[in-house]
């Protein structure tokens, strides 16, 4: 059920539960064209057969009318030549987003296979042409981006810049246009005094190490994280997958650096280091599933591996577990939070409801009205979740709070038939009022001579105008049905004022 607040007149519904003549319909009528020219200069124009495509028009004629006043409604592109705008890059388009995914899985490749491939050679061994495919394919990605970043049109005092000298000054002043240089830099020419192919058990790293300038293109990654935290309708799950890559990719650099200091140290030399005797310790899925394994132990703290038997040893055990502690902590702090707050809203409601019933308790309202009162919670948190609409758009303009507002009411507000006629500023203005109320079965929503502060919109239930015994049922609202409006209205010779001139009560549960 829907209220308005008062100081809005608002035309009569075609179901009224209280009696009146023709007089007050026609200064209904009168008050209502009033307050028409009072909201909108325009004309009244024909109503469209669309009742969302009217309010989206209005939307429209309103942003041009801001920006032809000199008023910045929506990001628009700067003037430029066709061959400049067409070698601008718009950040906000789907396409941009699909090509940061893009260079976000070659980032991934790089982060995880070139440190791999640089210590297990095995892993670098095998599939080499594929090797050799998927590093120069993102090699040519990395180039590609490196044309699209520096083109990358920006806002500037809300418009969107389009022209590509301005677009490449800009990139270049930022700091880092280094990293996307440097992680293009052709180190593979390495290859040439060092063949990729000399890599065995008594030679680490492998070649492959050259590579690792591509790490540098790490920026772009995060942007595209940033990116889909903000478009994904699941953001707090989206954070732990994160974290949990996040996780995966530190243990994944700990392995191989584990079986690194192994191969400076000596395989095999004692306990600590990788034991490489034995045909199944030479086989790459033993040599990585023990490094990782290891590393698992050691950051997140739980031990149980060998013990160090010399310094160097030592040194590299305690570095790894301060960092265990450091980093997971971190981490595991990050993921208790995101996972509380997953269950925020659900936790204030229930804190609600908790203080309202420990409240009853005390008072001892009686189990009846205390049922009444968790019947009515229970629906509230089915039907809404208990959101607090005010609360989470009030950061929004009244315009966007209007088009959000309306798209969302839009299947109750077009089964009203006073709206039909209505121009799209005085819809979007009444659009803004409405408050979301819920009623159990049983519940008065208004009394017969209680004074009128709200007019009401039946969303969903049903309701019952019923005489003063509380008994005879007068009329049946639905929904889509209005009552409540003459209270609101200064009506000449309305001789009842602003109280109510009829009980109505709810059948069911209404909104």
């Amino acid at each position: 059920l829907f209220s308005f607040r008062l100081s809005f007149l608002i035309l009569p519904p075609t179901q009224e539960p209280s009696t009146g003549g023709r007089g007050k319909l026609s200064s209904l009528r009168r008050s209502l064209n009033a307050l028409r020219c009072r909201i909108s200069k325009r004309g009244r124009s024909k109503p469209p057969d669309q009742f969302l495509d009217k309010f989206s028009a209005a939307s429209a004629t309103s942003d041009t009318r801001l920006h032809q006043a000199g008023c910045v409604a929506v990001p628009q592109a700067v003037p430029s030549d066709g061959v400049c705008s067409r070698l601008s890059v718009d950040p906000s388009l789907p396409s941009h987003y699909r090509w940061l995914s893009v260079v976000s899985l070659a980032v991934l490749y790089n982060i995880i296979f070139v440190i791999g491939r640089a210590v297990f050679w095995e892993l670098n061994k095998q599939a080499s042409v594929l090797w050799w495919i998927l590093d120069y394919l993102c090699d040519f990605i990395y180039l590609t981006d490196t044309l699209v970043h520096c083109h990358e049109g920006y806002l500037e005092q809300g418009l969107l810049v389009r022209d590509a000298p301005k677009l490449r000054k800009h990139y270049f002043s930022k700091q880092r246009w280094w990293l996307d240089v440097v992680s293009m830099l052709p180190t593979d020419l390495a290859y040439i005094w060092w063949a990729p192919t000399s890599c065995a058990a008594t030679r680490l790293p492998c070649p492959i190490i050259v590579r690792i300038n591509r790490l540098l293109r790490l920026p772009r990654m995060w942007e595209w994280f940033d990116r889909t935290e903000t478009a994904t309708g699941y953001p707090n799950a989206f954070r732990i997958c994160k974290v949990v890559l996040a996780i995966l990719v530190l243990i994944h650099w700990n392995a191989c650096l584990y079986f690194a200091i192994s191969y400076a140290l000596g395989f095999s030399t004692d306990n600590w280091v990788y034991n490489i005797n034995g045909p199944k310790n030479l086989t790459l899925s033993r040599q990585y599933i023990y490094s990782f394994y290891w590393s698992t132990l050691t950051l997140t703290t739980i031990g149980e591996t060998p013990t160090p038997e010399n310094d160097a040893e030592y040194l590299f055990v305690v570095a790894d577990f301060l960092a265990g502690v450091l980093i997971f902590a971190t981490i595991v702090g990050n993921i208790g939070s995101m996972i509380s707050n997953m269950n925020v809203t659900r936790v204030e409601f229930q804190n609600r409801m908790d203080g309202v019933k420990q409240y009853m308790a005390f008072r001892k309202v009686g189990g009846e009205l205390e049922a009444r009162v968790i019947r009515w919670f229970a629906y509230t948190w089915a039907q809404s979740g208990a959101l607090d609409e005010e609360r989470v758009l009030a950061a929004l303009p009244d315009k966007l709070k209007a088009e959000i507002a309306i798209r969302v009411h839009m299947d109750t507000l077009r089964q009203v038939r006073i709206f039909q006629d209505c121009e799209p500023g005085l819809l979007e203005a009444l659009v803004l009022k409405l408050k979301l109320q819920v009623f159990s079965p049983g519940d008065y929503i208004c009394r017969k001579g209680d004074v009128g502060k709200e007019m009401y919109i039946v969303k969903r239930g049903s309701l019952s105008v019923v005489a003063d015994d509380g008994i005879t049922v007068l009329a049946t609202l639905g929904a889509g049905s209005v009552f409540g409006e003459v209270s609101v209205l200064e009506i000449a010779g309305n001789r009842t004022g602003n109280r109510r001139t009829a009980n109505v009560r709810s059948i069911v549960q209404v909104m």
